[in-house]
């Protein structure tokens, strides 16, 4: 077999040609594997009014958001600041969903003067909204079902415990506000949370909402959120859309008929359509021997993709500059001060100081949810668009790090020129 079959490749460009270009650590999205996603979920619901929404906060950067846009979806949100940078994408304030949850009261109003559709996640704060507009603004009501399903229990979004929605216990309460204030209600929206094994939880999400939607006649679409499950190694179990398409659909259509007349369906998928896109690229400083462990210790950490520390996530890693070593045992770990691990007992190919690692799946809350602790730069982001990389967003610097700090002893912002960093 020749070295060219193992090369590592994105739409046939090499990642290590790309690492060598930008630099380690790196974020590599694929737009072909997001095009591909976007197409899957509209192929398994041909038949009915969909309209997909795409969570911004799996992946924020612009370009991803633009691209999202080329493709003819709409997004949700769950800030202002999310909201403007889709509007800076090209969005039209009625194609943005807006999510709050606890939000302040001048964030929430600041997002409705913006045109941004909102959608209602408490009793509170249906009342404010009634009290202070009355029926001006258009709203989506968000409920909790009581349904404790999808992944592990710090990613469930639906059950009783949880602080997200209006409990579906409230409905009468729900429907005495909207009627008191002559609120428009025009979406009902469920997101119980994600890794849903199969259609079952959908079906029980849509139990729900087809119930109460008769408490509204006005309704414009009702909203499945999302908890699509991706796959993150061999083997590994994901939702068939296919066959959620094929169940939800017919149970959607059903409905419509009783409504009597078509809404849209809508979900509102982040990592569906970008975890796969992703890698994270690092570097190898030190393979370090314990007694009981070998450590493959990286130019990266939970700084830079926090989900298997958050989650305990598994994500698939590969050794892209020596794949065809023989296979070893390692644990692959971070370099911040703290527990920080990315995989323990891996199997690798040998892995040596200067090797590149990809870290697979790292599309969604990666970046997104990327800090500066110990003072670190997070790193840049290449999109791969039409077999050329692309760089998407700058690796930060030091002057980066400190802007916006004050020095107290000399009332001033802190700036930092290049000479003065070595």
């Amino acid at each position: 077999m020749q070295l060219s079959d193992y090369r590592y490749q994105i739409q046939g460009v090499d990642v290590l040609d790309i690492a060598d270009e930008f630099g380690l650590p790196l974020y590599v999205y694929d737009a072909n594997k997001i095009i591909e996603k976007i197409g899957s979920l509209r192929s398994a619901f041909q038949g009915v009014n969909l309209k997909i929404k795409y969570a911004a906060k799996a992946l924020t950067n612009l370009s991803i958001l633009k691209l999202m846009k080329m493709q003819g979806i709409d997004i949700e949100v769950v800030s202002v600041n999310e909201a403007r940078l889709a509007l800076l994408a090209g969005f039209e304030p009625g194609q943005i969903m807006y999510t709050p949850s606890g939000n302040a009261w001048p964030e929430i109003q600041e997002a409705l003067e913006m045109g941004l559709q909102l959608n209602a996640d408490s009793l509170p704060l249906l009342e404010q909204i009634g009290q202070t507009y009355g029926s001006r603004y258009p709203v989506a009501l968000r409920i909790n079902p009581s349904i404790a399903e999808g992944g592990t229990f710090k990613i469930q979004t639906g059950h009783e415990n949880s602080k997200f929605g209006i409990p579906n216990q409230y409905r009468d309460q729900i429907l005495a506000l909207v009627e008191q204030y002559q609120i428009p209600v025009v979406g009902l929206h469920i997101h119980t949370g994600s890794d849903f094994k199969d259609s079952n939880t959908f079906l029980k999400i849509a139990d729900v909402l087809f119930d109460m939607a008769g408490d509204y006649p006005n309704l414009r679409f009702i909203d499945f959120g999302s908890g699509f499950k991706v796959a993150y190694r061999e083997g590994d179990y994901y939702t068939n859309l296919n066959d959620l398409g094929a169940r939800v659909s017919a149970a959607f259509r059903s409905f419509c008929d009783r409504y009597g007349r078509e809404v849209e369906l809508c979900f509102e998928p982040g990592k569906l359509l970008v975890s796969e896109s992703g890698h994270l690229l690092v570097g190898v400083n030190v393979v370090k021997e314990n007694p009981t462990r070998t450590f493959v210790q990286v130019n990266s950490g939970l700084n830079h993709l926090i989900r298997p520390m958050m989650y305990e996530a598994y994500h698939h890693i590969l050794n892209v500059s020596n794949p065809a070593g023989a296979e070893q045992l390692y644990d692959v770990v971070g370099y911040i001060c703290e527990t920080d691990t990315f995989a323990l007992d891996r199997q690798l190919p040998e892995v040596r100081p200067g090797d590149v690692l990809s870290l697979e799946n790292a599309g969604a809350y990666g970046f997104s949810m990327a800090s500066n602790y110990n003072l670190r730069e997070r790193p840049a982001e290449v999109l791969v668009y039409d077999g050329k990389p692309h760089l998407v967003r700058q690796r930060e610097t030091f002057e980066d790090l400190v802007r916006g700090q004050v020095d107290i002893f000399s009332d001033e912002l802190v700036a930092v020129s290049d000479d003065q960093v070595v």
